[in-house]
């Protein structure tokens, strides 16, 4: 048997399905119409693809949406056995394309239970040395991006009595040296979180996990190696004392997303080892 791993490419004003076809187990195979579906943002690299995974894994029909067919792709060759995935491009940021991509997700499904918003862009700057440029990148990713899919995916989620799982950052409810615009990105979807689960709480849930530093990438591992500087820099803000792997959390993301969390609705939970328990000064006493 083979599972179809299908594209939209959202160009200019019209819109591509380009249809792939990946290998699958015949005992894994899972009816679209019956399993639950889960779309999630910026899923072809990161911490995305660790979310992605996770979900395939606990049995999702799990859609991996991202900009970059390639990425997309290794995401879902990647994934666990017999994980029902599908890969499909486009652009958060812009309305029209996404619209389009939740109701084709829809209507390719049958329905769509889970939103997880976990697109984001963090590059680094100061109020006066960011670029005008890099400012607008990170709002439109971090800000348009989670307004709009909810905004598109909305009457899917309601349907369904869905949910919205907002990846936020420690760095939206703490300061970051370094990270002015990014915070204040991250600081919006934190907020953004607590409006969407007033206004719709009668018929989806929202949520919203801060994570901290977490090995998601080979340029974090490298940086945060042990035995370097900076790597004990970071231990000694940490009381657990490491960086977070990146399936602790997806594990937390799942929860928000499942069942056991059906009375959850407007937390917000820091997956960062207890950093943001923190009132910032280190340990005078050691």
């Amino acid at each position: 048997m083979f599972r179809s791993v299908v594209a939209l490419i959202h160009a200019a004003t019209s819109v591509i399905f380009l249809v792939f076809e990946a290998p699958m187990h015949q005992e894994d195979l899972v009816n679209d119409q019956n399993s639950r579906v889960a779309v999630i943002t910026g899923a072809g690299g990161g911490l995305g693809v660790h979310i992605a995974h996770r979900f395939a894994a606990d049995g999702y029909t799990t859609v991996l949406v991202g900009r970059t067919e390639s990425t997309l792709r290794q995401a879902v060759e990647s994934g666990p056995d017999g994980g029902d995935m599908h890969l499909w491009v486009g652009d958060v940021s812009d309305l029209t394309a996404v619209t389009a991509l939740m109701n084709g997700v829809a209507e390719r499904f049958g329905h769509l239970d889970v939103l997880v918003n976990n697109a984001g862009l963090a590059q680094p700057g100061t109020v006066e040395s960011t670029s005008e440029d890099a400012y607008r990148a990170m709002m439109s990713v971090n800000v348009d991006g989670p307004f709009f899919a909810s905004r598109a995916a909305l009457p899917h989620l309601r349907a369904a009595r869905g949910c919205i799982v907002n990846i936020g950052s420690v760095g939206g409810v703490r300061g970051d040296w370094t990270q002015a615009a990014y915070n204040a990105t991250k600081g919006a979807v934190a907020n953004l979180t607590n409006a969407m689960a007033l206004d719709h709480g009668r018929e989806i849930r929202v949520n919203a996990v801060h994570p901290g530093v977490t090995t998601s990438s080979e340029e974090i591992r490298a940086a945060l190696a042990e035995g370097t500087p900076l790597r004990d820099r970071f231990d000694d803000r940490v009381p657990m004392g490491r960086p977070g792997d990146p399936a602790e959390v997806a594990a937390v993301v799942a929860f928000l997303a499942g069942d056991g969390a059906s009375y959850v609705n407007g937390a917000h939970i820091a997956v960062d080892g207890g950093l943001t328990a923190s009132n910032g000064q280190t340990n005078l006493f050691r």
